[in-house]
This record gives C-alpha cells, structure tokens and sequence, in this order.
C-alpha cells in the first residue's frame, strides 16, 4: 500500500473532517453506560447517520453493500473519527466487525442480501456466542449441540462471554452438529434470531461493574437450516475466518484510541510533575514506540484483509483473497493485548491516586485492559498461531 496520499485521498480526507465537523454537534447526549437499550439506540443511531452519509461499510465490498473503498481511505476513516471523539462502533461491533465481514465473505447471495443492510443501515445487532463453559479458549471442545430436524437445527446448550446478548436480535452461533466427527469437523456457524423460543440471556457483571457479557441458555431453540452459513460440519473454517476478522481488522480503530490515550498522559504528566521523573518519561516513550509500530500493522492488516498487501508481501503471511485477515492478526492482538495493559498501568503510575475513582474513566479503561489477553483468543493461542503459521514451527504436543 502507497502511504503518501493522492489528491483523491486528501479530498475524502477533507469531506470527512467537514461532515463531522458538521454532524457530531448535533449528536443527543450519550446514555449513562448502564443503560444498554439507551446505547444500542443511540449507537444504531449514530450508525444510521454514517449510512444515510454514505459512510457506513466503507471498506465492504459494493457487492455486500459497502462502498469499496481503498485500504488508505479506509485508514483515514478511522483516523479521522477518532481524533474528532466521534462514536465507535459501540453495542453492534459483532455485527459490523465480526458476523457482517464474515457473511460477506462466507455467505450465500441470499444471506448477504438478507443480513448486511440492516447491519449497515444501524437496524440490527449482533451477539457472538462461541465460548461455553468448557470451551473458551480450546473453543473446538464446544459441547452445544445442533439436530438437523427436517429443515430446522434444534439446539440445546450454553454459552458464556456473550457480549450485548440482552440487546441484540441475531447471534452468531457455534453448535456441534456431528459428535462423531474430529471436533474441528463436527461444528457449524448459524445465525440465530435472538427472539426464538428457547433463547435465555442472563447479564453478567464485571469486576468494573458493567453488565455488557451474559450467559446464554439454549433449550430446544429452532434455527432454520437456510441460516447455516457454510456447509454443514465445515463451521470451524468458517470460525477461522470471523476470528481473522476479529484479531486482525476489529481493534483498529481502537489504536487510535490509545495513541490518543498516550498523548493525554503524557499532558497529565507534565500538569502534575511527574513528567521530571526521567523512568516514566522513558516508559511513555517506549509505549509511543509500540502504538507508532502497531498502527503500522494495522495499517498491513487492513491492506491485506482489502485484497491489497504492501508491496513484498511474503505470500505465507497474506490473507485469503477475497478480503480474510491471514494470521498477522494474531501477531497484532497478541502486541496489542499486552500493549493496552502496559498503556493503563502507565496510566496509574501517572494520575497516582487519583485512579482509584472507580467512576472515573482511566480506572474503567484500566480494568477492561485485563481482559485483552484473554478476549478474542488468549496471548498463549496467539503465540501458537504465531508459531505455526508465520514461523512454521511444528505443532506442540
């Protein structure tokens, strides 16, 4: 990808900056982070306002609704959105990072036509439901089955980790639809309508309070077979795919959060004092080190996931064509999970006890970033994927 922008570029760059000049403004005030009908409304809202503006699914395909744009103007999207405080993808990140891509580019003619506009236009949301209490991550270990009755799957099981379960209306579901299969083999990716009979949320609350995870109880839930998205027993492939989406492409937006993260500390540092000790001066240098190097990654995952890899792209480390993350994602969630902790133990260290406030958003930032090594695959199977796939390191026994 040719970093130095075109007269093409610059102008969208231009556009945006005036569109959001002009819109975020006019935004209602955001709902307390308690209240998840009130976020999912005003985040569907802020994602119809991108839609109507021609900017939501910049990067998909036109074929899945998107506007197929360049990786570059792809990245200044993001950059542009982020430095103005314009909302994240917020209670539909499954939907727009995950289940969308992946239906995009697994899914039949009639799957897309039936589920990408409604996740573009803001009118529905998504949930995740793949970890289960005995399957996190060893996540073929799943134990929800699925029975293949006439033209319907019949589920029954659990799962865990489910992240906007109570606001969302489809889930992207894996079930074991053959028990006599290799466990890899034997899974399938559906979508479930959240509203069907047999569907149970129950909220979890985490150590900082917040209640965006639930359990998930399934009993006798009926899924149309026409919502297999795959073939049968291929659903682990078709899994491989949405966590490429997800380690690879779905943070990028939040890098440039953190870089931004970064340059108010080091503000608060030099208001406080504690830019004169010449140790935490250097550990903030080193994090601008390790953001500056991650948003370059970024910027390789975007190109490669758009079907357009930097110039000498070493064809092992390149994404499926047709717009798959390859395994360089994992080499970016596993130096950004560790990254983000580093950024908000920095964080404490700076503001000292004034980030014992749980009410304040440093220490709400600082607990989540305990999850990252754990989320979307643990440091330890990125490690491996690391290992196998770039490296070419036999497997462990």
């Amino acid at each position: 990808m040719d970093l130095a922008y075109t007269q093409e570029e610059q102008e969208f760059r231009a556009r945006l900056r005036e569109w959001l000049a002009r819109v975020l403004p006019e935004l209602p005030p955001k709902p307390s982070p308690d209240d998840w009908p009130g976020r999912r409304a005003y985040d569907l809202g802020w994602q119809r306002r991108l839609y109507d503006a021609g900017y939501a699914g910049l990067h998909w395909p036109v074929d899945a609704g998107g506007r197929g744009a360049t990786p570059t103007q792809h990245l200044i999207f993001l950059e542009e959105t982020e430095r103005a405080g314009a909302p994240y993808v917020g209670a539909n990140f499954v939907g727009l990072l995950h289940a969308g891509p992946t239906i995009a580019a697994e899914g039949t003619a009639e799957q897309r036509a039936r589920w990408l506009p409604p996740v573009l236009r803001g009118d529905e949301v998504w949930c995740q439901g793949f970890s289960e209490p005995g399957a996190g991550s060893d996540l073929a270990s799943l134990r929800t089955r699925a029975v293949r009755d006439g033209d319907a799957y019949v589920v029954t099981g659990s799962k865990i980790w489910t992240s906007h379960a109570e606001i969302a209306d489809w889930c992207e579901l894996l079930v074991r639809t053959d028990p006599a299969a290799p466990r890899h083999r034997g899974i399938s990716w559906l979508a479930m309508p959240m509203d069907a009979p047999g569907v149970t949320v129950r909220p979890l609350r985490t150590l900082a309070g917040s209640t965006e995870f639930a359990e998930m109880f399934l009993d006798g839930v009926r899924v149309p077979v026409s919502h297999r998205v795959g073939e049968e027993n291929d659903g682990w492939r078709v899994t491989m795919v949405t966590l490429s989406f997800e380690r690879g492409t779905a943070f990028v937006g939040e890098v440039v959060a953190c870089r931004r993260t970064l340059g108010g500390l080091a503000r608060a540092a030099r208001a406080n004092g504690r830019w004169d000790d010449p140790v935490l001066r250097r550990r903030l240098g080193r994090l601008h080190a390790e953001f500056g190097a991650l948003w370059r990654l970024t910027q390789w995952n975007v190109s490669e996931a758009m079907g357009d890899p930097p110039v000498g792209a070493e064809s092992r480390t390149r994404g499926r064509q047709g717009g798959v993350p390859g395994a360089g994602g994992s080499v970016f969630k596993l130096a950004y999970s560790h990254a983000r902790q580093e950024l908000y133990d920095a964080a404490a260290e700076v503001l000292g006890a004034d980030s014992l406030a749980l009410d304040e958003e440093w220490v709400r930032e600082r607990l989540s970033s305990l999850s990252y090594t754990i989320a979307a695959g643990t440091s330890q199977i990125q490690r491996n994927i690391v290992a196998e796939r770039i490296l070419g390191l036999p497997k462990g026994r």
